[in-house]
This record gives C-alpha cells, structure tokens and sequence, in this order.
C-alpha cells in the first residue's frame, strides 16, 4: 500500500498558539516572539506508527485574523481532519469555535454530507495558571457537536502546552493513528490494493475507538 498522506488544518482565533503547536510538533521549538500567520501555509511531517506504517500529515496552519478568512475556501476544500484551536486562558477564543467549525464545514463543502468526518478539539496554553476554560466544558462542546453532526464517535479532545511541548503530540498521532484515506483517493495514489473490498473509513474508525479502555480514552483526552 502506498503511503497515506493526509491534510490536516487547524483552525481558531489569532493568538491562540496555531503555529506554535506545529512547529513544536513539527520541529520541537517554540518561541516567545508572535507573528501573525497571513493566509496560510504548511509543513509536512511523516509519522510510523507502531505497526511499521508510516502516516504523512500535511499540517495546514491558518489565519486567524478576520480579513483573511475569505481565502478559507482554498485552504479547506480537500482536508482529511480540522484542528479546532483554542486558548484555556482565553474563553472568546473558546466560545468562537462553533463559528469556526461551521464556516469549514460550509467553505469546505462538507456540510452535513459526513457526519463522522474528524474534527479533533486542542486547548492550548495549558501552562499558564490562568485556565478559564474547563475540562468539562470542553468535553461538553465535543459532545454537543459530535451530537449535531450525527457522529458515531464523539469529538475528541486535547489539552497541550505548545511553549513546554506538553501532550502537543497527541491530537497529531491521533489522527495519523485513526482517520483513512477515501477509498477513491487511495486509488488516485496507488493504494488501492487491486480488487478488495473497502471499508468505511468512519466504522473503521468506530472500531478503533471502541477497542480502546475507558481509562487510555480519558488518559489522552481533557
């Protein structure tokens, strides 16, 4: 099978630390100095798994600034996943994420045409002792939508500190780990796999999710 790429975004409020979790992903560095994205861009990282296989995330980083959300369209249309980006310090940016998930899903011409399609939540800058948002609210806005959508899974959600790399990582591997590849795309690539039957890229990932214990779900997510 050839390797997987998949189009990750991250989408938020500007401040909220978007570039500086990829960055610390990507590269492992952070830096105090802020600099607003404009438009966007992105890196590629190539992750393998525990089973040998290799995942290369095309991490898009976006905008944040209001003048620029016009160019989401070009942005969004063909990503496999959407990061939605907040500050725990910052509950605006927090409150703004509903408005962020519905313009991607309109300007990425998503709508409700895939309810199981992967939305993951990162609260960053949880090394600040100023948290106003909680665990439970995020877990109560992952609930909400994921119910909205019609998903058989609900959203998952990360906290990290990109400034100490803390659980950065995890919604990264998560998604290297759990979202698929459309058949048709696959095919476009190589990776068909010659005359087999595929599988539904959102029961496998119900499978995936349902296979875990209770205690490694909460261990990961906030």
């Amino acid at each position: 099978m050839g390797k997987e790429i998949l189009k990750v975004v991250l989408i938020g409020d500007g401040g909220v630390g978007k570039t500086s979790l990829r960055n610390q992903f990507v590269h492992r560095r952070f830096t105090n100095a802020y600099k607003a994205t404009i438009g966007a861009d992105f890196i590629t990282k190539e992750v393998e798994l525990e089973d040998g296989k290799r995942v290369s995330l095309q991490i898009w980083d976006t905008a944040g600034q209001e003048r620029f959300q016009s160019l989401g369209i070009a942005f969004y249309r063909g990503a496999d996943a959407c990061v939605l980006c907040y500050d725990v310090t910052n509950y605006l940016t927090f409150e703004h994420l509903a408005k962020w998930r519905r313009e991607f899903l309109a300007q990425a011409g998503i709508g409700d045409s895939n309810p199981d399609f992967p939305f993951v939540l990162l609260g960053n800058k949880i090394d600040i002792d100023e948290r106003v948002v909680s665990r439970r609210q995020a877990r109560g806005f992952a609930r909400e939508h994921s119910l909205l959508m019609g998903s058989k899974v609900e959203m998952p959600c990360f906290e990290a500190s990109a400034k100490d790399g803390i659980h950065v990582e995890d919604a990264f591997i998560y998604i290297a780990k759990t979202v698929r590849i459309p058949q048709m795309e696959l095919d476009m690539i190589g990776g068909g796999g010659g005359g087999g039957t595929s599988q539904n890229p959102s029961s496998m990932r119900l499978e995936q999710w349902e296979t875990e214990s209770e205690a490694q779900r909460k261990s990961r997510c906030c």
